[in-house]
């Protein structure tokens, strides 16, 4: 009788945790489950930022790594700016920028998610809730999944 109360509690107990799953991880799960390995996507980066006329940018990724990064316009990107879309020119480093924020390195983080990948496809961060001009808006629009 114990095995069977024992056995009843560690499945009582693993559902319990199954159902905690944040939705990040859920959706992180998701785009994990999906096996894309190769993909292009456009990115608007939004912020009080001189390159906001050029967006989006147009990024190939393959096997994790960026295959090309563009502006959509044809505009070279700078150094400068490079730099900031690095964090988030591919699906795995948007995830885990987005975790980051959502654990404490931002005040207010609202995601939108693929409802076929689970990538996120829209977020808004507000990284000072009493500040100015410090939030900044991601959107993935156009994915397409490559061969």
């Amino acid at each position: 009788m114990r095995k069977l109360i024992f056995i009843f509690m560690a499945l009582f107990l693993a559902a319990c945790s199954m159902g905690n799953q944040t939705e990040i991880e859920r959706n992180k799960e998701k785009w994990q489950d999906a096996n894309v390995s190769h993909y292009r996507y456009n990115l608007f980066v939004g912020c009080f930022c001189v390159f906001s006329q050029d967006m989006p940018l147009v990024i190939e990724v393959k096997d994790a790594e960026v295959v090309s990064m563009e502006y959509q316009n044809g505009n070279e990107i700078d150094a400068s700016s490079r730099e900031l879309f690095e964090k988030y020119a591919t699906i795995d480093r948007i995830f885990s920028e987005l975790a980051k924020d959502i654990n404490g390195e931002a005040d207010e983080v609202i995601v939108t998610y693929d409802p076929t990948y689970g990538f996120p496809a829209e977020i808004n961060i507000d990284f000072i809730k009493d500040a100015i001009d410090d939030e900044l808006a991601l959107t993935v629009s156009n994915f397409e999944k490559l061969p």
